[in-house]
């Protein structure tokens, strides 16, 4: 075997390797970011408003798919398999990294959000819904219920799918052996 292919032959363990460290990070990432919602929506009572849940479907995603691409790395399977999950999970890191923009926008009064959670509030007293009206809590996605050094949730949500989706691209560029 001559210098080159050994080389070659190393660069793609590494590779492989930081692909299997990068789709386990992101998929852990993830789970520690879903647990932290539960704990305030469960234990702090600070329910989420429609764009905060569909802004977990990417975290959703992310865990089962994090784990698959990690345990294909370490069974050896060629870059043509692990490249286009870590690529799926970097779009959908970047796809709620948006959302979350988003929703932080609407939050700040940047621009207008869905007409279903943002708004005024209708006179329910004409529907006859005012006696039910202190059974259910409406949450308004134009709303801050928690803000900890300026940002909201739909703020850190924005970070943390950016710093996921880095993380994914690093996988990526170390199996194209552009990462040493």
């Amino acid at each position: 075997m001559n210098s080159d292919a050994v080389v070659k032959s190393s660069s793609a363990a590494r590779g492989k390797k930081t692909a299997l460290t990068t789709a386990l990070a992101v998929a852990l990432i993830a789970a520690a970011t879903l647990a932290g919602a539960w704990f305030f929506q469960l234990v702090l009572d600070i329910l989420p408003c429609p764009l905060c849940l569909e802004q977990r479907y990417a975290y959703y995603l992310a865990i089962p798919l994090g784990l698959f691409v990690a345990f294909i790395a370490a069974k050896g399977a060629p870059r043509c398999l692990i490249m286009p999950g870590l690529a799926v999970l970097a779009l959908a890191a970047l796809g709620n990294a948006g959302l979350g923009a988003y929703h932080a926008g609407v939050e700040w009064g940047y621009w207008p959000g869905p007409t279903d959670c943002t708004g005024p509030v209708l006179d329910l007293g004409k529907a006859g819904l005012l006696d039910n009206l202190d059974k259910v809590k409406v949450v308004r996605c134009d709303e801050v219920q928690w803000r900890f050094l300026g940002l909201s949730f739909a703020g850190y949500n924005a970070l943390i799918s950016l710093l996921m989706a880095a993380l994914a691209g690093w996988g990526i560029a170390a199996l194209a052996g552009k990462v040493r």
